[in-house]
């Protein structure tokens, strides 16, 4: 028989019994859109996740009571661990002197800032900082000042503000020398920062900035804990004002020798090495769940075969007793298991690459198509047929055409 008119018969077997073909098929597209869809997100934020996680200015680092990425309670995993108040970060700011800048940070979110009659969302990120926190984070002013020592030092009721924060509140007027309310204070407006994006679908400009004295002043030190960011002087020095930073928290914090640290320090790279990781987790999980489904999918499409050849024993007595040999019947039952396979890859495929960029569009990652993926998993739903569609091709095969014919 030519393949045409295999595909031809396997393809009307198949349309005859749309429920039963449908939810099959339903099974396999599921295993392989689970996969298919988490490797288009990791794929697509791959392409720009140094960006999306170069949160600190360059030769940097950060020391912070609990790690910046977390997936579990930190209220429960680290609730023995003491905040890090104001003055340990200054005290370690003075011992490392000169080797290193060192910029003290603490935030506050939902804050509301208020021109006249304008007013912001509630979620502008309130930071209260000191003049180091620009080249910390990786930012520009666009226009006024940064926040100057004497600020951090008197506590002056001054604001830089994200660019996103000034075109909101600030139309066509400028923003600098302008008094604005944040929590019913007053701040008088120095300088208004750079546009810098979006990062994971966050706005990086919805912000406003106030030196940390009067942040400490307005909201207190009761419950708060202060990111200290350090900026080795060259990336050949980091390591080492790395180790210096930590031995001297250590000292701040009161360690003894064998005491394990109770703050967690990263950079750049130590947070993108925690997305590889959390990405692979999530990989190895999409593949388990893959396996599963297509396994449960293999037992379904083994099943229909087998109903399949029941339903047709007398078809294939009548076509065994017109000459058609073994192989002719093997062919077309396997090939029907195939194509039952590969269209519900083929749906898998097309929905998980949709969603995958779907998601990877909200969180201003790069779309894709991952023609890997997709070619592999295409093949596992062919060995899938292959595998599942075998027995029962083969038992159709091997039917004898006398008691084939007699089958009622």
């Amino acid at each position: 028989m030519q393949l045409t008119e295999i595909l031809k018969l396997a393809t009307g077997a198949l349309a005859s019994n749309k429920l039963r073909s449908g939810l099959t098929m339903l099974g396999i597209a599921v295993g392989v859109f689970s996969v298919i869809g988490v490797m288009t997100v990791i794929s697509g934020l791959r392409s720009n996740i140094e960006q999306g996680l170069n949160v600190l200015g360059a030769n940097s680092f950060q020391l912070t009571r609990t790690p910046p990425i977390n997936f579990s309670d930190p209220r429960q995993r680290f609730a023995n661990r003491r905040n890090i108040d104001y003055t340990m970060a200054t005290r370690l700011r003075d011992l490392l002197g000169d080797s290193a800048t060192v910029s003290l940070q603490i935030r506050r979110q939902g804050r509301v800032v208020t021109y006249l009659d304008r007013r912001t969302n509630p979620n502008v990120l309130l930071g209260g900082t000191d003049e180091h926190f620009v080249t910390s984070r990786n930012f520009d002013v666009a226009g006024g000042r940064n926040l100057g020592r004497e600020d951090v030092e008197f506590g002056r009721p001054v604001v830089v503000l994200g660019a996103d924060v000034s075109n909101r509140i600030f139309i066509n007027e400028e923003p600098v020398g302008k008094l604005v309310r944040i929590d019913g204070q007053n701040y008088t407006v120095i300088g208004v920062l750079a546009a810098k994006g979006s990062s994971f679908g966050q706005s990086q400009d919805n912000v406003a900035i106030i030196p940390i004295t009067r942040f400490l002043q307005v909201y207190g030190n009761a419950g708060r804990s202060i990111s200290i960011n350090v900026q080795a002087p060259s990336q050949e020095l980091l390591p080492a004002v790395q180790d210096r930073a930590i031995g001297t928290m250590r000292l701040v914090r009161g360690l003894d020798p064998e005491d394990p640290n109770d703050f967690e320090v990263f950079s750049n790279d130590s947070l993108i090495e925690a997305f590889n990781s959390i990405a692979g987790i999530v990989a190895v999980g999409a593949f388990v769940i893959s396996a599963i489904a297509l396994l449960a999918s293999g037992v379904g499409v083994m099943n229909i075969m087998l109903v399949s050849v029941t339903e047709r024993t007398k078809e294939i007595g009548i076509r065994k007793s017109i000459g058609a040999k073994k192989r002719n019947i093997l062919s077309q039952f396997l090939i029907e298991a195939v194509t039952l396979s590969l269209a519900g890859g083929l749906a898998g495929v097309g929905f998980g690459i949709i969603a995958g960029n779907g998601v990877a569009l909200v969180l201003s990652a790069e779309m894709i198509f991952p023609w890997a993926w997709a070619l592999a998993g295409l093949l596992v739903c062919g060995g899938i047929g292959v595998t599942f569609g075998m027995y029962p091709a083969w038992k159709a095969a091997n039917l004898d055409p006398i008691e084939a014919l007699r089958y009622e």
